[in-house]
């Protein structure tokens, strides 16, 4: 039996004609998997951290592989068990996050941007401040998570996503206390339904839960998606946790993965970028995704790479981090 614990929507699950990612597994090795699901990197690390539950085999961000590494939370890989990690285009291995590729193999990439309904939104966003436009009170979505929400505030406000001193961390704190009245709700993956529905008009989100929303909408075309300059980049990565009883089978699941039937089934079912040659290489995967999506997940003439070194969260020291938490958590309930 083998624990995983990834994203909630984050695998090709067999709804929608979609192959059941995780049946075919199981089916293919004899391999029990339970599967379960969290909507934050800080909920994933505090399960963990608090013993309340052993997994096998988990998938946080950038950051939060960092200060996991960091604190010995995370087992080194056996990449003999791996062999489908070839298939790892180079400009992701040996990340700043993991820079001796010691521990992870990436499984998505995306970035941040904006998602609104164009029956609601008079004009189509140009920026991040547009999610501080008070036309917009009581319709404006933002991220439930410290790390994205003091993001787009320190891009509005002129600072650094990696913030270096508890002085730019205030700064940038009161530029999401001025945002506070105007927004409806703090949302992960709430932001479906509200945004489908038309519950709400505006929200910041991950470029490839945009076209899951499409999707899901069928013909209605009322929501569009805005990139604005700058942006963030991150990396999902897969990883085994210290506690893990099954080291050698969460290996050959997260080789499964890396497999072209489940890498190009799961990029398509959740409209993020892969790392993995065999999907973007992937004739039926570029035609089943249409030009739209290619364009936003794969930008033409953009090396996600660089922009990645420049643009990624970093982890940050446990004080500042703490102060960021402390920060947000305060300013949600007060």
């Amino acid at each position: 039996t083998l624990n995983v614990y990834n994203w909630g929507e984050y695998i090709s699950n067999g709804s929608d004609d979609s192959v059941d990612v995780v049946a075919a597994f199981e089916k293919l090795t004899g391999i029990k998997v339970n599967y379960t699901t969290f909507d934050s990197n800080e909920s994933l690390y505090a399960k963990l951290k608090s013993g309340a539950a052993n997994y096998d085999v988990i998938i946080p961000s950038d950051y939060m592989v960092a200060k996991m590494i960091n604190e010995g939370m995370l087992a080194p890989l056996d990449y003999e068990n791996i062999p489908n990690f070839q298939k790892i285009d180079a400009g992701y291995r040996n990340p700043d996050y993991d820079p001796q590729n010691a521990y992870t193999v990436p499984y998505m990439l995306c970035t941040t941007g904006i998602i609104y309904n164009t029956t609601m939104v008079d004009e189509a966003p140009t920026c991040w401040a547009d999610l501080w436009d008070e036309q917009y009170a009581g319709n404006i979505l933002m991220f439930n998570n410290s790390r994205d929400a003091y993001a787009i505030a320190a891009f509005k406000s002129g600072h650094s996503i990696n913030p270096a001193t508890p002085e730019e961390v205030d700064e940038v704190v009161e530029t999401l206390k001025e945002q506070k009245p105007l927004v409806q709700a703090y949302v992960m993956d709430e932001i479906f339904n509200k945004l489908e529905s038309g519950e709400a008009a505006i929200g910041a989100y991950y470029a490839g839960d945009y076209f899951t929303m499409v999707d899901a909408q069928a013909d209605n075309v009322d929501l569009q998606f805005y990139y604005p300059e700058p942006t963030n980049y991150f990396v999902d990565a897969m990883c085994i946790p210290t506690g893990c009883q099954n080291q050698e089978l969460a290996e050959i699941f997260i080789n499964y993965m890396l497999s072209e039937e489940a890498a190009v089934a799961n990029a398509e079912y959740i409209y993020y970028a892969s790392p993995n040659s065999l999907v973007y290489d992937n004739e039926t995967y570029q035609e089943d995704m249409g030009e739209e999506a290619m364009a936003i997940l794969y930008p033409e003439g953009e090396d996600f790479a660089t922009a990645y070194n420049q643009l990624a969260y970093r982890n940050l020291s446990n004080d500042m981090l703490d102060y960021v938490n402390t920060l947000w958590e305060n300013l949600k309930i007060n």
